[in-house]
């Protein structure tokens, strides 16, 4: 007996009249298997408003542990141009013409909620391979068969608020050096690296040569900058580690500080107010400025990212 993706009852039904939203005509289908063509997804058609696909596994979809069987379902086909909270309820049936008797094997499940995060659903055991493929029954004649669906969307809706943490596993980190010439000449309160990328976000140094806030007169202030916050939403968190040091250019016993911070559209900077002392960067046995150059490294790894639902 078919099989709806979570067990719940299926109504199963012939009818002679064909499906009136789409149908898919697969010819030769064995070679489905032959070439290792698991999955087939069919071009995008419309129905009640929104795009669908139908998705097959001509061998059953290994995912749910299908075996022995055809897997055909419908999906959302680009949800994510839905708004985030946006959710689409529908009821639909899935059609296989019996060539034979020319109607219709039609399988119906309850009324279900495509979104995001579940944009599929339909029958992990439409119908068994022994009957798929036995010519008699009809469904697969010469090697061709067509499959078909009716979409009926009862119900849109937005849900509340919410927000997804994506953790990312195994991130990489990204290094940025920036030469800064003439540093015991600089007369501005602060000074920017140029722009770099790490985590696919974009990044900026900034250092306050005699300090900022507390640190005002006596001591060298650097911080991490979320270039352009502006444009990242207000439900966007960016969990980032980082670490600033200053390179040692004679003794290699460079300066470094690190930490693990949120950053966000109204928190875009991040870093120490009392970095080093500006007595012991300007000392010449310090190696922290050499021929008035100082090195700034910025190695920034982005472990996840929060955004809305």
């Amino acid at each position: 007996m078919a099989s709806f993706g979570d067990h719940d009852e299926i109504i199963k039904s012939i009818s002679d009249a064909p499906p009136t939203h789409y149908m898919v005509k697969i010819e030769s289908f064995s070679l489905l298997t032959k070439h290792a063509i698991d999955r087939y997804e069919t071009e995008s058609f419309e129905a009640g408003g929104y795009k669908w696909k139908l998705v097959l596994f001509p061998n059953g979809n290994k995912s749910k542990n299908t075996k022995d069987h055809v897997s055909v379902y419908l999906a959302l086909a680009d949800s994510t141009s839905l708004t985030p909270g946006w959710e689409v309820s529908a009821v639909f049936r899935l059609y296989l013409l019996d060539q034979n008797k020319d109607h219709y094997l039609i399988l119906q499940g309850k009324e279900r909620r495509f979104h995001a995060v579940k944009r599929e659903w339909g029958f992990d055991k439409f119908i068994p391979t022994g009957t798929f493929f036995d010519a008699s029954k009809g469904y697969l004649i010469e090697d061709t068969c067509m499959f078909g669906a009716d979409v009926f969307v009862s119900k849109e809706r937005r849900s509340g608020r919410g927000e997804c943490l994506s953790m990312i596993k195994d991130a990489t980190s990204s290094k940025h050096v920036w030469k800064i010439e003439n540093f015991s000449k600089l007369d501005k309160q602060s000074y920017d690296s140029n722009a770099f990328f790490a985590g696919d976000i974009k990044w900026k140094i900034r250092i306050y040569p005699t300090g900022t806030k507390q640190g005002t007169g006596t001591y060298v202030s650097i911080y991490l900058i979320l270039v352009d916050p502006e444009t990242i939403s207000d439900s966007t968190k960016i969990f980032a580690e980082f670490t600033i040091r200053i390179f040692d250019q004679l003794q290699g016993r460079h300066i470094a500080g690190k930490v693990t911070k949120w950053f966000s559209r109204s928190s875009s900077e991040n870093g120490w107010v009392k970095y080093i002392s500006m007595v012991y960067m300007t000392q010449p046995n310090s190696g922290l400025l050499l021929k008035d150059v100082c090195l700034v490294e910025a190695d920034v790894c982005v472990h996840g990212i929060t955004s809305a639902l």
